[in-house]
């Protein structure tokens, strides 16, 4: 939803309030960092999260500062970025970043069901890591007490994303120095395993 909050002051052409670009982005990037301000001091934690429809969900201990101090309902700012390449100009002026970024401003909704709640710890897991949470032990009752999960909406969220080469300024085109882009991809190494477990097959879902 564009909103004051959410159209950018520069180069708002770049900005999108759809859906089919906002939640594609926030499906790609593993982590988000939410922003709050407690007792005037700026704060920002980065988190592993998830999404499912309009909602954003993170999780957390309950003895966690972090998550005491926001979930009451004071507002956050939640942010994502994926670089997506360097961007390259014959000045530095005119150097730049291929990216696609979301901003969310919202409120934290505590998730007292206990069907939702597990489905948002599984869904985290396997944002994380697809199809892992079913190759897991269940989760204790006791483990579930130790933890809190929080949900945000996405009403009111807007996507930035800058594609392209560089913009040079007409009189420095003939200049020799190299200019162009570099791509950036976050790439998944093979696994290492846990000493002790070198035997256990890995999963086919970790193998591809």
């Amino acid at each position: 939803m564009q909103t004051t909050r959410t159209t950018p002051s520069r180069l708002a052409k770049r900005a999108h309030y759809d859906a089919d670009t906002i939640h594609p982005i926030l499906d790609e990037a593993l982590f988000c960092t939410v922003s709050y301000v407690l007792d005037g001091q700026p704060m920002a934690i980065p988190t592993a999260f998830a999404r499912k429809g309009d909602k954003l969900y993170i999780h957390g201990s309950v003895g966690s500062h972090f998550i005491r101090s926001i979930e009451q309902g004071n507002p956050v700012c939640i942010s994502v970025m994926l670089a997506d390449g360097l961007v390259l100009a014959k000045s530095a002026f005119h150097h730049s970043v291929n990216y696609r970024s979301v901003v969310v401003f919202a409120s934290a909704e505590k998730v007292t069901d206990g069907a939702e709640r597990l489905e948002a710890l599984a869904l985290i897991t396997d944002h994380l890591i697809p199809n892992r949470w079913d190759d897991l032990r269940p989760t204790t009752d006791s483990e579930m007490r130790k933890t809190t999960v929080l949900a945000f909406s996405l009403a009111e969220a807007s996507a930035k994303v800058r594609t392209g080469g560089p913009g040079d300024d007409p009189e420095d085109e003939h200049l020799p120095t190299w200019a162009g882009v570099i791509p950036l991809q976050t790439v998944r190494l093979a696994p290492i395993p846990k000493t002790g477990d070198e035997d256990i097959p890995l999963p086919a879902y970790l193998a591809s």
